[in-house]
């Protein structure tokens, strides 16, 4: 090989050493990506941090910051109103830190992530399943919780939401003349949700699916069921009116 051939091929090599080196990007220390995830959360650029937090991941250089970056992560979807994936994320936080001090805090933000996907009662109703499972295990698994107060008021919602779509459907059954279908499902609401304050409505039109299958001795006892129970119910207002008798 000649000089003037040696000196092209050490160009050649040069140029491709350099162009290596300008393609390698530069990983960045875990505690800064962390430092600019946080920047950005603190900012709610939430899509640009949950991308930085898991940078902070891929370097497994601290186990303790990648563990802050998980639950961040969750906590970004969350506030993002992305529920699906913050539930995934608090729940896959509780899995692989089942003892962490931030347990807690993730099965009660995993419960309202299910809760906050709940919208009308003619809808799926999984999430109104899944948000009072995950607030019962809540009520067990730390019954001196500090969220203790905003979990029963949300899973008597809850409740409440599941009451309000046997009755319709047993609604539904009323309007499509399946009246002993409806008569049953007013009847298992009843056992079921005895603790709502919505069975005067159950009531109500568990007493007109009696009458049109001709129970009407059945459908006196509610009157008086609905007297004792519920003697302010609109909804015996409506039965007496409907008798024909008013009020005393």
């Amino acid at each position: 090989m000649n000089g003037v051939s040696r000196v092209v091929m050490a160009w050649v090599l040069a140029s491709s050493l350099l162009a290596g080196c300008a393609t390698t990007p530069v990983v960045k220390p875990a505690d800064v990506l962390y430092k600019e995830a946080e920047v950005l959360f603190q900012d709610k650029s939430y899509e640009e941090a949950i991308t930085q937090y898991k940078k902070v991941k891929e370097t497994y250089e601290s186990a303790e910051l990648s563990t802050k970056a998980e639950l961040r992560i969750a906590d970004a979807y969350f506030l993002n109103k992305d529920y699906i994936e913050a539930a995934a994320g608090y729940e896959d936080f509780r899995k692989m830190h089942p003892k962490h001090l931030q347990a807690e805090y993730a099965l009660f933000r995993q419960a309202v992530s299910y809760f906050n996907q709940i919208h009308g009662i003619d809808t799926d109703q999984t999430p109104v399943k899944n948000a009072l499972a995950t607030f019962d295990s809540y009520l067990i698994l730390f019954p001196a919780g500090a969220n203790q107060a905003e979990v029963r008021d949300k899973r008597s919602e809850c409740r409440d939401k599941q009451l309000q779509y046997e009755l319709y459907v047993g609604k539904f059954y009323l309007k499509t003349d399946a009246h002993k279908a409806a008569i049953g499902r007013f009847e298992e609401a009843l056992k079921n949700f005895s603790e709502q304050k919505r069975r005067d409505e159950v009531l109500y039109y568990l007493r007109k699916a009696y009458l049109e299958t001709k129970q009407n001795e059945k459908g006196d006892e509610i009157v008086v069921r609905l007297g004792k129970e519920f003697p302010d119910s609109t909804f015996l207002a409506r039965i007496r009116e409907e008798m024909g008798v008013q009020k005393k």
